[in-house]
């Protein structure tokens, strides 16, 4: 086991020098320096950068040069898990890849100090390392589809008014947005995104689409739905609104009465595991108490 210790302690140590080291190896040839001089501006940046954003930025530049040099390309899939989870800066890939490569080896150090099957608590804290940043990225992917689950009815509501007070579909969505910013951040990014995309050229129904399959929530992809058919059909797209934030507004009552008979079934573990053996024990123990006694009293 000793020597299970040390080859760990060598393995995180040749992993640190070689991190510290990446820096120098891995700097620009004389030509990229020349191109970099070139075009380098002399104008001063007003700006101040400080320590820690340059150590950001640093980390962030070091990762992307490792995932470069072992020829990991941007995989779609997790770009798309990203931007679910809202993570749309383009450095959140090379942030995820080096959570997946710093923790393992961070947790499989500290797991090396356990003196009893040093190997087995090693792969073990190594493997749990590994998974823990996608395990925590999908709990935020829930968590942020359900909170814009919860404030998308509040949101058509909102959308319906504008609209009928004479504003545009885009134009209600802007102010529905400013209007939101505070109190569901989450739902006036998506819809700043779809103005976004829509002020470069891409078709409202499009644009709509994209937030649908980015989101990934069934009332989001219904509503783009419900605005193509609008588009398409030449259905006024007030009475459209009004139908879609009452069908909400049910979807919602109904998800609510859902979960409040579930937990009918969900109290009785706590009753029958915590609350009945406090109730048996107050109630029965004297009563056995009293009987031991008598049963003692005429043995004697």
């Amino acid at each position: 086991m000793q020597l299970v210790f040390y080859a760990a302690i060598a393995f995180t140590a040749f992993c640190t020098i070689a991190l510290l080291m990446m820096p120098v190896l891995l700097r620009p040839s004389p030509e990229a320096q020349r191109i970099l001089e070139i075009v380098k501006s002399n104008r001063p940046d007003e700006r101040r950068i400080g320590s820690k954003e340059q150590m950001h930025g640093r980390l962030l530049q070091l990762a992307h040069d490792l995932r470069s040099r072992l020829g990991l390309s941007d995989n779609p899939k997790l770009r798309a898990r990203l931007l679910a989870a809202g993570m749309r800066d383009s450095s959140a890939a090379d942030l995820f890849f080096a959570a997946q490569f710093l923790t393992p080896l961070l947790i499989a150090f500290l797991g090396s100090f356990i003196p009893e099957n040093t190997l087995f608590w090693i792969c073990a804290f190594g493997i749990a390392g590994y998974m823990a940043p996608d395990i925590w990225l999908t709990r935020c992917t829930k968590r942020r589809k359900e909170r814009i689950r919860r404030s998308l009815p509040d949101a058509i509501d909102l959308i319906t008014i504008c609209v009928d007070a004479g504003l545009g579909l885009d134009q209600a969505l802007l102010r529905v947005g400013q209007e939101l910013a505070v109190s569901q951040p989450d739902i006036n990014e998506e819809f700043t995104q779809v103005n976004l995309e829509q002020r470069a050229g891409k078709p409202r129904l499009e644009a709509w689409q994209s937030l649908a399959d980015r989101s990934k929530i069934d009332e989001l992809t219904a509503f783009a739905n419900m605005l193509t058919q609008t588009d398409r059909f030449g259905t006024p797209i007030i009475r459209a609104l009004s139908r879609f934030a009452e069908d909400l507004r049910m979807k919602r009552r109904q998800r609510a009465e859902e979960m409040a008979a579930k937990t009918k079934i969900k109290i009785i573990f706590p009753l029958v595991l915590c609350i009945f053996p406090c109730i048996f024990i107050v109630l029965l123990a004297p009563a056995i108490l009293s009987i031991s006694q008598g049963m003692k009293g005429m043995g004697n």
